[in-house]
């Protein structure tokens, strides 16, 4: 997929919706009409906002970044806040995916800009569970505990057991740590139930 396809493209594109219809329903849950039409995949990713949709999709399904210079898997692209792993004068040309089995990403939306305050994406692929959080931490991060509960099958119930740390976690005005480290949990629950 192109750097400069904007999020309305990625969520009406028919072989999107066919191949990894969790990709195009994240796209359509993006910003406003607005944003949607002008903002791109490549702008998202490159700016990493801690709480933007597409992270959470690229290190949940195992993407690729194709620079003008290299790939970088998505997982060693999100450095920090707002930080990446690109160097000065490279600029991204596309984003690569990989067919999932199931995937499924569910957020808690803010209700003004539609930003996830937390959202899990959860998804089979590459032989293996993946579960990507965006949202919660400073930057986009693999739930390693889930994915190891998950291994069995995608059953909500494998996460019971399970709670997240809220240290480190982030705090503002919309959720305090504590309110993103429960939300991590009932995301990711959710985001299994659909995978269903």
């Amino acid at each position: 997929m192109g750097a400069t396809t904007p999020h309305a493209e990625v969520a009406a594109s028919a072989v999107v919706k066919r191949v990894i219809p969790t990709l195009a329903k994240l796209a359509e849950g993006i910003g406003d009409a607005q944003v949607r039409n002008r903002g791109t995949i490549g702008g998202s990713i490159c700016n990493n906002d801690p709480s933007a949709d597409y992270p959470a999709a690229l290190v949940g399904l195992g993407a690729t970044v194709h620079t003008t210079t290299r790939t970088i898997p998505a997982e060693d692209f999100f450095t920090g806040m707002f930080e990446t792993a690109l160097e000065p004068n490279e600029i991204v040309t596309a984003v690569a995916f990989p067919k999932p089995g199931k995937a499924a990403y569910v957020k808690f939306p803010n209700p003004a800009s539609r930003y996830a305050t937390v959202g899990v994406l959860v998804a089979e692929v590459g032989g293996g569970v993946r579960v990507a959080v965006t949202g919660a931490a400073p930057s986009v991060y693999r739930w390693a505990e889930a994915e190891q509960a998950l291994a069995g099958g995608l059953n909500p119930a494998a996460l019971d057991g399970l709670n997240v740390d809220a240290d480190g976690l982030n705090a503002d005005i919309h959720a305090s740590a504590e309110y993103r480290a429960s939300l991590v949990k009932v995301m990711a629950k959710r985001a299994v139930a659909a995978c269903a």
